[in-house]
């Protein structure tokens, strides 16, 4: 199903002949990801609700970064990225409460319903508004897998894994760190979590914007910033106030990182003359980053260490991803070193 990989690969199964093969990937993505939600506000129980759009999700992703980022100059790239990634953010923003509100309001089944709606919209708006681009050769699947031994490519699919999983060790039990340890009570927990998505939605456009500029400087800066962070709110977890700090800063460093990471596996798996399905690959790197990362956190509570624990877990991952962004630095430049003292030798 190349369209549901990336949107480049060709046009989605229900795409008119007429339309741009570049806008194929998200629209097809789109209406794929529409159908579990519509069966979920008709499902009999909640449990097939939760599982019905699942598996369709990353390739949404994969196939709406690849998308934004051939719709805009190089040196954009990135802010693209991000600008898609916005989405998300406003989510946790908005879109979480009020879906709650709704569901609290009318019924569970009204959410989804609304989501579905939602995202009709929004396939209408990719059919109407998305302009042509440029067609592109059907890529070789061995081609495309010869990027997962390419030693570039498969350090910045570490970075995607360790980074996120970093914030997302220490804020997926932040609920009873905040009520348990800091004092805060259930109210209070959900102004720490309009926080966290305020630090969402504010690292990822600064860290689009400042990733185009310098893209290796923003992800040392972002990571190391990161750790110092969740090292400091181990430490500091007792008071509200530092606390609140913590939370907003760990999630505006953290998410400043996540589309100069997309935006670095889509490079160097470009270099290697396959970008298709390690763009792909590396949004489902994101989540299983995501899941790493709570259950370490959920591991090292259980080992009686407290409820603090996951912060220092999730600085010593942010840690070593950045010890692996300094080594994909290190290598980017020893290549283009070696390159150039090769060229001469070429032309004589």
């Amino acid at each position: 199903m190349p369209a549901l990989t990336d949107c480049r690969v060709g046009r989605g199964p229900y795409w008119p002949p007429d339309r741009p093969a570049l806008a194929g990937g998200p629209l097809a993505s789109s209406r794929a990801f529409r159908l579990p939600e519509r069966t979920s506000g008709l499902a009999g129980s909640v449990h097939l609700t939760v599982n019905s759009p699942i598996t369709l999700r990353g390739a949404q992703r994969a196939s709406n970064t690849s998308g934004d980022s051939e719709l805009v100059a190089p040196n954009r790239r990135t802010s693209a990225i991000a600008f898609m990634f916005s989405g998300l953010t406003l989510a946790n923003l908005v879109g979480t409460p009020a879906g709650t509100w709704l569901g609290q309001m009318v019924s569970w089944r009204a959410t989804f319903m609304a989501i579905t709606v939602i995202g009709v919209v929004a396939m209408l708006a990719v059919a109407l508004l998305v302009p042509k681009g440029k067609p592109h050769p059907v890529p070789s699947l061995r081609r495309e897998l010869s990027a997962f031994v390419n030693v570039h490519v498969l350090l910045a699919m570490g970075i995607t894994v360790l980074g996120p999983a970093a914030f997302f060790t220490a804020i997926t039990y932040i609920s009873p760190m905040m009520t348990e340890l800091t004092g805060y009570s259930n109210n209070g927990v959900t102004g720490i979590l309009f926080l966290f998505g305020l630090g969402l939605f504010i690292g990822n456009l600064l860290g689009g914007k400042l990733a185009d500029r310098a893209l290796m400087p923003l992800l040392y800066a972002t990571l190391a910033g990161q750790a110092l962070v969740l090292f400091a709110f181990f430490f500091v977890v007792e008071s509200r106030v530092a606390s609140a700090i913590c939370v907003l800063l760990m999630a505006g460093f953290g998410f400043a990182s996540v589309a100069p990471i997309q935006r670095l596996v889509m490079d160097k798996a470009r270099a290697a003359g396959a970008p298709n399905l390690a763009a792909s690959v590396n949004i489902g790197l994101f989540n299983l980053g995501n899941a790493i990362g709570a259950w370490l956190g959920g591991w090292v509570i259980a080992l009686g260490f407290g409820f603090a624990a996951p912060n220092w877990v999730g600085g010593i991952l942010s840690t070593f991803a950045l010890l692996l962004a300094i080594a994909s630095g290190w290598l980017t430049v020893a290549h283009g070193v070696k390159r150039n003292a090769a060229l001469p030798c070429a032309a004589n």
